[in-house]
């Protein structure tokens, strides 16, 4: 299976680059992986009206164009990054605001929008500063689910096979975390 993991964190001695060490590192033993690491690539976020033109005439900028091959390539897709405000941190947004692009990732026709990525798995993995019960209390699971899992990568037509959460890990101790992360591991085994 071709794997691609799209990383968003800009500390290197994060949580979540733990995560991230563990999810390749496990993938790479039956699999084919590429990460693409935002942050160290230093991805621009931001949309341009040049992107748009180059989008629509079929002719995306080569940053984009990359993205998206590797996409196309991939069969399944591990997007790890922060909870944020509620959300996804600004360069992955603008991640999937430029590559995720009309044309490539969805279409409109007679019947309304069309996913065309289909037959790719998307899993999730998030971590959040709040507790599990701040974060369902405050709405905050349910509001990623509509707005991540359900309005970009169901809306492209992709299934999304695993959303897991590592909730309060800015409070947790070094023994919790260590427990978290072998868990992990024994659930990226079992894919």
């Amino acid at each position: 299976m071709n794997c691609l993991v799209i990383y968003s964190h800009f500390n290197p001695g994060s949580f979540n680059h733990a995560l991230l060490d563990v999810l390749t590192e496990t993938l790479s033993k039956s699999h084919d992986v590429k990460v693409r690491d935002l942050y160290a690539l230093s991805f621009n976020p931001v949309l341009t009206g040049e992107d748009m033109a180059g989008l629509e005439q079929g002719a995306p900028p080569p940053d984009i164009q990359t993205e998206q091959e590797l996409i196309r390539w991939a069969d399944a897709l591990f997007f790890v990054f922060p909870i944020w405000w509620s959300g996804m941190p600004a360069i992955m947004k603008g991640y999937i605001d430029r590559v995720f692009s009309f044309g490539f990732a969805y279409m409109m026709d007679e019947k309304g929008p069309q996913g065309l990525l289909p037959g790719k798995k998307v899993y999730i993995i998030n971590t959040t500063g709040a507790d599990e019960e701040t974060n369902k209390q405050c709405g905050v699971f349910q509001s990623i689910q509509n707005l991540i899992d359900m309005g970009i990568f169901q809306f492209c037509g992709m299934e999304v096979a695993g959303h897991q959460y590592f909730t309060a890990v800015d409070h947790v101790s070094a023994e919790e975390r260590t427990v978290m992360i072998s868990k992990f591991r024994s659930a990226i085994e079992r894919l």
